[in-house]
């Protein structure tokens, strides 16, 4: 295995620094607003009656719990994050690199960016830089041809362009 891309540390989320700007202001909006609002709105079902067949009580405190929990997944993703820069049209493939590919036996060329599920962009799919594929396409460059194996068998795929 090569050394290309396994220097991040385990839990060490790779974001760029659009996406680590997102991610807090996100998470200032679910402490401040998020959480008002989440508590007007169980304290408005408490005043309809029987907690245990209020509806409405029961799904606030469900949106409750899953505000919390992206809280906690949003600070464990800022307390891990390392800042990448994106890669330079034309150079390796690297965490927030936007690859174009063309699987073997196909004619059309996808576009995918190399990076963490929070990067999303729309129109992109996204590769984890962890991922077989990922792992395969980490510093190699346009026109290389990589293999990786997937869960139906090995794939084969040429690197057409590698842009931010």
């Amino acid at each position: 295995m090569s050394e290309i891309g396994h220097t991040q540390e385990i839990g060490q989320a790779q974001l760029s620094q659009e996406a680590y700007d997102r991610l807090a202001a996100e998470r200032e909006e679910l402490v401040t607003r998020g959480r008002v609002d989440i508590a007007r709105a169980i304290e408005a079902a408490r005043m309809l009656g029987d907690l245990k067949e209020n509806g409405d009580y029961h799904a606030a405190k469900d949106a409750q719990g899953k505000m919390e929990a992206r809280i906690r997944q949003i600070d464990n993703l800022l307390a891990h994050a390392h800042i990448v820069e994106p890669a330079a049209a034309g150079d390796a493939v690297a965490a927030g690199s936007v690859v174009s590919l063309r699987y073997e036996g196909d004619d059309d060329v996808e576009r995918f960016l190399i990076g963490s599920i929070e990067e999303r962009r729309e129109g992109l799919s996204v590769i984890s830089p962890g991922s077989p594929l990922g792992q395969a396409l980490l510093g190699r460059k346009p026109g290389d041809t990589v293999q990786y194996e997937a869960p139906g068998g090995t794939l084969e795929v040429q690197i057409v362009d590698v842009g931010a």
